[in-house]
């Protein structure tokens, strides 16, 4: 893209556009105007920020936590000004719901500031497709009218798979109250099983859970420490996955000699993580996300220490039972009877439960998305899947890329649709650089 780009609009008002339009209004461009497109009812939420649920706490603690790139303090700052945290507190890991209020004050800011200007717009609609111009896009919305700029950037956030057979989602209207003593069955033992873990034993939940996933891992905890430092001149880029995962190997079995936590490590290699996915042959990339990517999830996404140790306790207790394997069978006669294959046995094993919860995560193919936008760009061509379908394909400039493969100058990407070529781009800690890196490129 070059030149100045005047008018944006942002689609999806959750936390990746709300991070997206801060950074474009620090332009002191006058002829700026961003517009903020969201379906919910609340800006600043999406999926990760709308439980309401105190026990539901960021992954990453609140020094970590700001929406600015350039200020990585903001939000430790914001939470000590209105005495929701004290620094006696860190690290800190706030509450979703309290994050959720930072992102929506943030804009009731930007807005209360941009009010004369006119530069932010605010529209509380679904947005249903993206066209381009000959001057710009136009972007259709679900009440019929439509917006047009020079620009659009897809900030839709994450899009959850569709629950699978007689499985359900956590809060969805099928989750009706259940009997205290109740069993249960998740599919995935992941971040979303320890939530519906902690909603259910907010609503008194007393019975067994039985989580399946197919190695049965749970993530690890955080501890307070220091990363290592790392130059890039220190990492094998562009080698088989094999060669690398050994030499990552050896790196932690040699800084744990040294008496340095395996975190230290794996958060010493974060600044280079995309770079690492970048670099890595269409192969190696392809045998991650099948084989190793379940174990970098459990060491490199982690629970508040808190959070853990509630779920560890269930875990001894006897009260969460993990089982590594797979659902082959599921009957209903008033109750669900589902046959589980395990991974290390092949037996099959017979569990009894009331209710079986999909807690399988993030949609693995973005052509089956349910967002009309993002499904719409893909049937047109406008959009393709990126080669694994984890994503939307864009170029490290976060431009569309057509069904032909022409990249598009006036439809962009940010946040966890652009995974399959920036990969770690799910957290804020990411989503933020990103952010500020677009609002450069496109501002001039």
């Amino acid at each position: 893209m070059t030149g100045r780009a005047n008018s944006i609009i942002i689609v999806g008002g959750g936390a990746s556009g709300v991070v997206l339009a801060a950074h474009l209004l620090k332009s002191p461009n006058p002829d700026l105007r961003v517009t903020l497109i969201e379906r919910r009812p609340h800006f600043g939420q999406g999926i990760a920020y709308s439980t309401l649920l105190s026990a539901h706490v960021l992954n990453v603690s609140a020094a970590g936590m700001s929406a600015y790139a350039d200020d990585p303090g903001n939000f430790w700052r914001w939470l000590q000004e209105r005495g929701l945290a004290t620094a006696e507190e860190a690290p800190f890991y706030a509450p979703r719901s309290i994050y959720a209020r930072y992102l929506g004050e943030l804009l009731v800011d930007l807005e209360a500031r941009e009010k004369q200007s006119g530069r932010l717009r605010l529209i509380r609609e679904e947005s249903l497709s993206i066209t381009p111009t000959a001057s710009g896009v136009e972007v259709a919305l679900a009440n019929g009218t439509s917006v047009v700029a020079h620009l659009a950037v897809l900030a839709t956030g994450h899009d959850e798979e569709p629950a699978q057979g007689h499985a359900i989602r956590m809060g969805s209207e099928a989750d009706t109250a259940l009997p205290p003593g109740a069993g249960v069955m998740v599919l995935g033992t992941g971040l979303s099983m320890v939530d519906a873990f902690l909603a259910l034993e907010q609503r008194g939940h007393r019975g067994d859970i039985i989580a399946v996933s197919r190695r049965g891992l749970l993530p690890s905890p955080h501890r307070k420490g220091n990363p290592i430092k790392l130059d890039v001149a220190d990492i094998p880029l562009g080698t088989q996955l094999s060669y690398f995962v050994g030499w990552f190997r050896d790196l932690i079995k040699e800084n744990q000699k040294a008496g340095i936590d395996w975190r230290d490590v794996v958060d010493g290699l974060r600044p280079f993580n995309q770079k690492i996915w970048q670099n890595w042959p269409a192969s190696a990339k392809r045998r991650f996300v099948e084989h190793t990517k379940a174990w970098w999830d459990i060491h490199r996404h982690r629970m508040a220490p808190e959070v853990y140790a509630r779920v560890t306790e269930a875990v001894q207790s006897g009260r969460i039972r993990l089982v590594a394997g797979r659902v082959v069978d599921i009957a209903r006669n008033g109750e669900f009877t589902v046959q589980v294959q395990s991974r290390h046995t092949q037996r099959l094993e017979t569990f009894e439960v009331a209710r079986i919860y999909d807690c399988s995560g993030i949609v693995r193919d973005i052509s089956t998305s349910s967002n009309s936008v993002v499904r719409s760009l893909v049937d047109r061509g406008l959009a393709r899947p990126d080669p694994l379908r984890i994503g939307l394909d864009v170029s490290t400039k976060c431009e569309i890329i057509a069904g032909d493969g022409t990249v598009s100058a006036k439809i962009l990407a940010v946040g966890p649709l652009t995974r399959g070529t920036f990969f770690e781009i799910d957290a804020i800690p990411d989503i933020r650089v990103q952010c500020a890196r677009l609002s450069k490129q496109l501002l001039g």
